[in-house]
């Protein structure tokens, strides 16, 4: 194949297409209460019917069930993974990109399907099918390939409970000095400063009949904290039902509105003309005790760190939205 051909190159990718990466992996174990409480208490799912025996076997399930996002969990190989059997397919369409400099890769999206609830005692078999493999694509990152993946799950019987795509992406990374081939995108600018180009609104937050309480109150200035009747649990974001005693009655408290920053990140792209970049957002954890996903203002974003000391500020985006920012606390 000659390396400067895209037609055989292409041709040579597409001869992968509906092979198997390897043989069909069985999970190690089969699905178990303990790993099933482990995932809850990760994603603070307080759903009885995945922990709650009792509950479980009033619902409509009779009987514990795993949370349908799990589905992947139950085939992963661990960190000291067992020997792969059968040839690596993988590894043989990666030493052809590789051969071409498409070097790099990232992960695109992917997508499930649950065909039914997963019981403890189910043990699965994991298959991996390359679905597609595109044409060279020019995107920001560089140019390169997409690479569609059917995975499939399959009971102790053989039937699928669950499938997923997986898409990754193989490109050549820019080498080091080269100069764009396009000339940049001109950044956001602020409304302020460039009149002639007025600032589009601020996307509207999700805003529900379980939430609507929590916007309002910003635009009078108040930061609630929704708390059960009941136990006395605060929680947020706004929830229907208590997640410690499922009890579906709640008040509220005024937060002071003090914390620290627990987590975050700095968004860079894509750009969206309502903000301002770079776009600081931060997990706050309140004295309260509840964490809060918000902006970080009036600071630079390289001075941002974890533990910092903020406060809640309201900011009137328009006539209609006032929103909570964190501004840190002067030393």
């Amino acid at each position: 194949m000659s390396q400067d051909d895209p037609t055989e190159f292409q041709a040579r990718l597409k001869q992968f297409e509906g092979r198997e990466l390897g043989e069909p992996f069985v999970a190690r174990d089969p699905v178990n209460i303990p790993m099933i409480r482990h995932w809850c208490d990760a994603m603070s799912d307080a759903n009885p019917v995945y922990t709650d025996p009792q509950a479980a076997e009033g619902s409509v399930h009779g009987g514990i069930v795993a949370p349908p996002t799990m589905l992947q969990a139950w085939t992963m190989r661990g960190l000291k993974p067992p020997p792969t059997k059968g040839a690596d397919v993988q590894k043989e369409l990666w030493g052809v990109f590789d051969s071409r400099g498409y070097t790099s890769i990232v992960a695109v999206n992917c997508d499930q399907e649950y065909a039914r609830y997963l019981r403890p005692g189910d043990l699965l078999t994991h298959s991996v099918v390359i679905d597609s493999i595109s044409d060279e694509k020019k995107t920001a990152l560089g140019q390169g390939h997409f690479i569609s993946q059917l995975h499939t799950f399959r009971d102790q019987r053989g039937e699928t409970v669950g499938t997923m795509r997986f898409r990754l992406f193989r490109f050549k990374p820019p080498a080091k000095g080269d100069a764009p081939k396009e000339a940049p995108k001109e950044a956001p600018k602020d409304a302020s400063k460039d009149p002639s180009r007025p600032r589009p609104p601020r996307p509207r937050p999700g805003m529900t009949r379980d939430t609507e309480h929590f916007w309002a109150a910003l635009k009078e200035g108040k930061l609630l904290i929704q708390k059960c009747r009941s136990c006395g649990k605060l929680r947020h974001p706004p929830e229907p039902m208590c997640p410690h005693c499922n009890s579906l009655e709640w008040d509220t408290t005024l937060s002071k509105g003090r914390g620290r920053i627990y987590s975050f990140v700095v968004m860079h792209y894509p750009p969206i003309p309502a903000f301002d970049y770079p776009n600081p957002i931060a997990l706050v954890e309140l004295d309260e005790g509840v964490r809060i996903v918000s902006n970080v203002i009036g600071i630079p974003k390289d001075d941002i760190a974890i533990g910092m000391e903020v406060q809640c500020e309201f900011v009137a985006c328009d006539d209609d939205l006032t929103l909570h920012q964190f501004r840190p606390v002067a030393k």
